[in-house]
């Protein structure tokens, strides 16, 4: 019998990572949890899947540290064994217009969304095994071109470039690199700041006429995770109900 798959899921610890997290372990999968502070929601996730007769570790890392990444890999190496799945899913979001976005709020949305994302893309196409899998976190927004999003769609814009690039550059390899590009989704990342007029206003932007659930994008990284994907590689999956 062979031993089971790794995964790391980034910021794999609350709200859509939360439920990647937990998807890929029903199918199988070892799980580690990427967190960056809230080390209590990690470790108890991490309790939750044990006890449910699952493997799960949890790792602190910040993903715009490279040296962070590499220890990121080594841990997960060292406890778990080779990593085959890479979930790209940590990420920030401050809403601002262009003329009123400070250096700080800039920087901050560039290094966790871009260079994090780099970083992981950068060590996952050293490391991974022959046929993993990478499932990087763009978003429909960068479709919509709404005001005040400006920054946060500019670093998901670069994320779409890397995976398609990464793809054909990983030749050989079998391994695949695809993005999943989320709708509206009931989270806390998305729900913060937001009045009720507004989230009944973006639910209904879509022909389902609601907002997506962390669980619907859970369902489709468990199938790009899996061998029915093989074929879709360097593509991005717009999960948003139809939005656009």
């Amino acid at each position: 019998m062979s031993n089971p798959k790794v995964a790391i899921i980034t910021g794999g610890s609350r709200g859509i990572g939360a439920s990647i997290s937990r998807r890929l372990a029903i199918e199988g999968f070892n799980i580690a949890i990427n967190y960056v502070s809230n080390s209590e929601q990690a470790i108890n996730l991490v309790k939750e899947l044990t006890s449910l007769g699952h493997k799960a570790i949890a790792i602190q890392c910040d993903i715009a540290s490279s040296d962070s990444v590499k220890h990121l890999f080594n841990q997960v190496e060292a406890r778990l064994g080779k990593v085959d799945i890479l979930v790209n899913n940590a990420g920030c979001m401050q809403l601002a217009s262009i003329a009123n976005s400070s250096d700080e709020l800039f920087e901050k949305q560039i290094e966790t969304n871009l260079k994090g994302t780099f970083n992981t893309l950068r060590e996952a196409s050293k490391r991974l095994n022959q046929g993993g899998r990478i499932i990087n976190m763009s978003s429909s927004v960068l479709g919509l071109k709404l005001e005040e999003y400006g920054i946060y769609s500019a670093t998901k814009a670069a994320v779409e470039a890397l995976t398609s690039i990464l793809a054909k550059e990983l030749k050989g390899t079998e391994i695949t690199v695809n993005a999943i590009a989320p709708g509206p989704t009931a989270t806390e990342l998305f729900l913060h700041g937001k009045s009720a007029q507004q989230i009944q206003h973006l639910s209904q932007m879509n022909p389902m006429q609601r907002l997506g659930s962390p669980d619907d994008i859970g369902n489709i990284v468990a199938f790009l995770s899996s061998p029915d994907s093989h074929w879709i590689n360097g593509q991005v999956i717009r999960a948003n109900g139809g939005m656009i």
